[in-house]
């Protein structure tokens, strides 16, 4: 029976995409970076949207991979606002894969990406807080 942990978000996902051949390594695995990639790309689309402009990676923490992902796959990237600073932003990235002819679904893994927003002149800009029932305000 899986638990709450072996179950993907009730959010729609940011990114989902089908695992290609050209994704893989010579032995046809699918590359870590291309997952990374993926991961990196939903949170700079949360990140983006909650500061309305440009927003750019700095940090990455506690990626480990879970399972494999294999050609063929439809993996799903999960990404949610987490916190906020003055002008970076944490962001709480999970990847899933489903194989292309089943219905259940894997963690293949998870990380916290962190983002600063960046105006014009490409320096730190301030962003929104984040909102929550705390502050009187809608969840992100």
């Amino acid at each position: 029976m899986k638990t709450l942990d072996d179950l993907p978000p009730e959010h729609a996902p940011t990114v989902r995409v089908v695992a290609m051949p050209a994704d893989t390594n010579p032995y046809g695995d699918i590359f870590g970076g291309w997952l990374l990639s993926m991961m990196d790309s939903a949170a700079g689309s949360v990140a983006s949207r909650h500061s309305s402009g440009r927003a750019v990676t700095i940090a990455v923490d506690g990626m480990a991979f879970l399972r494999p992902v294999f050609v063929g796959d439809e993996v799903s990237v999960y990404a949610t606002l987490i916190a906020t600073g003055r002008t970076s932003m944490k962001i709480e990235v999970e990847a899933w894969r489903r194989a292309r002819h089943d219905e259940a679904s894997y963690k293949v893994t998870q990380a916290t990406f962190t983002f600063v927003a960046v105006g014009e002149d490409r320096q730190p800009r301030r962003v929104p807080p984040l909102q929550t029932p705390d502050n009187g305000q809608e969840a992100a």
